[in-house]
């Protein structure tokens, strides 16, 4: 149903906004007010404090109990951010980060979410959960203007890993993801993982990866241009857009990002759950040295998964999952196995492995040596 604020909101954006940009139409935002409200005051309420990925916030594996009413609280940023050297996104984000921060429930949970629109963004933003039924996925039950908040709460019925992103219409939709408006939310089944078999399965750490591509506009000269603000770098960012080439891939943000001194850490020995979200362009990751033990490709755990993959694929809009246990010490690559994309376009991350080599599972029989090529190799060729 069409409301007054729907079309006030439509209004105030046109005149707020730059002459480039459409507000969410006013069609697309719903009026539930006359809806009787669901009576859950029964059921338990805890609150979870987002954390910046790859981190994720503390979480039962199995639910302890009942289904609750699970409480987040996310504001939207908008920021300039450096995804290379030289190369500066005007970003918009939810809760600072790129990607947005990965939530948990369990399946019959609730999850109910403040979102926040700081007073000093430019433009209108909402959330549209892949997990959720109903209204657009949320987005038209959370479309804020600056300044603005609304608190949405919806039933998590489907267990699975799913990416979350903004959508407050039109041509905003693409734009916004493509600046970092997008995470993912992890549905727990209620009595925790399973494998092939349908025996139990635990994780003793979860990496959240987000992976992005970046559309960042270069001048005449061939260098990266640099604006003002989000509403300033609209056009030249969506004539990059339509090219469909984009100028960066990356995991979490930036090049660099999960590399280095920021290196994912974790110990031989231990399962290492891998959640994987790209809300816009397919992808493929890889683990370099390593598989993909129990693999849901498309993330959905009412699916049995897939076991010993090299490589898993991620459809564009959605999250997958694999869970690795680590044998051997190591630097360890995860990546986009489009290769061009993971080296020179930044979609790599490194896991750092403490333990002990193990030389039955890789040896290096003879470290390298000069040989006489007139006498040795040739029984190599065919």
């Amino acid at each position: 149903m069409l409301t007054r604020r729907a079309a006030l909101m439509g209004a105030a954006s046109f005149a707020a906004l730059p002459a480039m940009t459409r507000a969410a139409s006013a069609e697309e935002i719903m009026d539930t007010s006359m809806v009787e409200p669901v009576d859950l005051s029964n059921l338990k309420r805890i609150k979870r404090k987002l954390v910046r990925p790859p981190e994720v916030h503390a979480h039962e594996q199995v639910a302890p109990g009942a289904p609750r009413i699970v409480e987040f609280e996310m504001q939207i940023v908008e920021k300039e951010v450096e995804v290379d050297n030289g190369a500066y996104l005007q970003a918009m984000t939810f809760n600072g980060s790129i990607p947005g921060p990965l939530m948990v429930v369990h399946e019959g949970d609730y999850v109910e979410l403040t979102l926040f629109n700081s007073p000093e963004n430019m433009m209108q933003h909402n959330i549209d959960f892949h997990a959720a039924t109903g209204a657009l996925g949320g987005g038209s039950l959370t479309l804020v203007n600056p300044g603005e908040k609304a608190t949405l709460r919806f039933k998590a019925t489907r267990p699975g890993t799913f990416v979350y992103h903004c959508a407050p219409g039109g041509p905003m939709i693409p734009w916004h993801v493509v600046s970092g408006m997008a995470g993912a939310i992890m549905v727990l089944p209620r009595d925790g993982l399973k494998d092939h078999e349908g025996k139990p399965v635990k994780y003793d750490r979860v990496f959240y990866i987000g992976e992005n591509d970046f559309y960042v506009p270069k001048d005449e000269n061939g260098s990266y241009k640099r604006f003002a603000d989000v509403g300033e770098s609209y056009p030249d960012t969506l004539e990059v857009m339509n090219g469909l080439i984009p100028s960066h891939v990356v995991f979490n943000g930036k090049v660099g990002a999960l590399t280095g001194d920021n290196a994912l850490q974790a110990a031989q020995g231990e399962k290492v759950l891998f959640v994987h979200s790209q809300a816009n362009r397919d992808t493929r990751p890889h683990l370099i040295g390593g598989h993909g033990d129990l693999v849901w490709e498309r993330g959905k755990f009412n699916n049995l998964p897939e076991r010993d993959l090299e490589t898993w694929f991620i459809a564009g809009g959605s999250a997958g999952a694999a869970l690795y246990k680590f044998l051997q010490p190591g630097v360890y690559a995860y990546v986009n196995h489009n290769l061009i994309e993971a080296v020179n376009l930044g979609a790599t991350a490194h896991v750092v492995v403490e333990g002990d080599w193990n030389n039955d599972l890789m040896e290096q029989v003879q470290a390298p040596v000069e040989y006489n090529a007139t006498h040795e190799g040739r029984t190599a060729l065919p």
